[in-house]
């Protein structure tokens, strides 16, 4: 079958069936406004079926293409924990390791911080979801501050006993880990051990030094239905606002690795195909079944998580399906797992289906208005390639 690719005009009408109602469903979206600019990408048992690119980069953009570059927002964060399950598979850590095992200024001796676990980091148990430098984005380029943040927060719960989103302090910590597990920056390693390996070109945690920033333009429209907490993290600003900070020149070349990946649809399907695969594509593993197995096992389930407030199914480095608020369609198995980013996108794999599945605009919508346009379009893929 020839990967599906957009041309032509946007059609408004559903007279199409199978891959190419797929198409005019991604046309609709673009046609009504809800976003100006947008890639989708899918991949079925380790082909790339779908590569649609469309609209304009920003409000007064080029063509989008489907090599065009996308601020990830939380989609960062499967890449950050991609690092770890891969220092897991080679040996360097376990899940159950303490994090001042590896880091000692974590936290103190003796102190319920220091109970911490690589694996309660992973699933969002840490108990520290906010830390200082949060809110300080000047300072997301000085990366010994970040840990030194992370080193000063107060607990808001004991490790393990609760989940609550870690907006960005996940990949602070997560980041910090690689580094001093592994002696190499976070960015590094994760183009050393998953980006290059999986041939994700367009791909990267913060923009590369001596790359152009050519990363589309985001644009915050204005709330529908705010189900984000307005004290939560980002959730304190507005959408305009978050489009604002996070279309600054220097926070793209930030590394957050919760928050400041750059990339493409394309590139993110690969990556789910993969890993839905147990690890393994096109005759490159960049993880082992086995871990693939436990990275992608429910963790922690519950009915109202601590920093959102909605029902939430963490694994280790994934959110999993099978809640009201998750983003993989009404049609995916509860295997499917993955992540979605700030209001615009939305990232998933299912072992159950083969499906590697990535939906990127650069449009931040409410989460109830997100939700729905990644839902429908994940249902009419489901629906043709399940």
């Amino acid at each position: 079958m020839p990967v599906l690719s957009l041309s032509g005009a946007m059609s408004t009408v559903f007279d199409a069936d199978g891959p190419e109602q797929v198409a005019q469903l991604f046309d609709v979206h673009l046609d009504v406004g809800l976003h100006h600019g947008a890639q989708l990408a899918v991949y079925v048992d380790g082909e790339l079926e779908v590569d649609l690119a469309g609209g304009v980069t920003g409000p007064d953009g080029e063509e989008t293409t489907p090599e065009q570059r996308h601020l990830l927002f939380s989609c960062t964060k499967p890449y950050a924990g991609a690092c770890l399950h891969h220092l897991v598979d080679e040996g360097h850590l376990d899940y159950d390791d303490r994090v001042v095992e590896h880091w000692p200024e974590f936290a103190e001796a003796g102190t319920a911080k220091a109970e911490a676990t690589v694996r309660h980091v992973l699933s969002h148990q840490g108990g520290f979801p906010l830390v200082p430098v949060d809110g300080k984005p000047d300072r997301w380029a000085d990366w010994d501050a970040i840990a030194a943040s992370v080193e000063a927060a107060d607990l808001a719960f004991e490790p393990g006993t609760t989940a609550a989103y870690h907006a960005l302090s996940y990949g602070w910590a997560v980041g910090e880990l690689v580094r001093r597990v592994s002696g190499t920056p976070i960015q590094e390693y994760a183009r050393e051990a998953v980006f290059e390996p999986l041939g994700m070109d367009d791909t990267s945690i913060g923009l590369a030094e001596g790359d152009p920033d050519d990363v589309a333009t985001l644009v915050g429209f204005e709330e529908f239905d705010r189900c984000r907490r307005p004290d939560a993290g980002l959730g304190s600003l507005s959408n305009p606002e978050v489009a604002e900070r996070f279309n600054r020149e220097s926070i793209h070349r930030s590394v957050v690795p919760a928050a400041t990946g750059i990339g493409t649809a394309r590139d993110m399907a690969r990556f789910y195909a993969c890993v839905a695969n147990g690890g393994e594509l096109d005759g490159v593993r960049i993880l082992s079944e086995a871990v693939v197995e436990e990275a992608t096992t429910v963790q922690a389930e519950v009915e109202r998580d601590g920093t959102l407030g909605t029902p939430r199914r963490y694994a280790l480095g994934f959110v999993l399906g099978g809640t009201p608020w998750d983003k993989y369609g009404t049609l995916s198995s509860r295997r499917v797992f993955g992540h979605g980013g700030l209001g615009s996108i939305v990232g998933w794999g299912d072992p159950a289906t083969g499906i590697g599945f990535a939906y990127v605009t650069n449009g931040i919508r409410d989460e109830y208005e997100h939700r729905v346009r990644v839902n429908a379009l994940a249902d009419a893929v489901c629906a043709t390639f399940a």
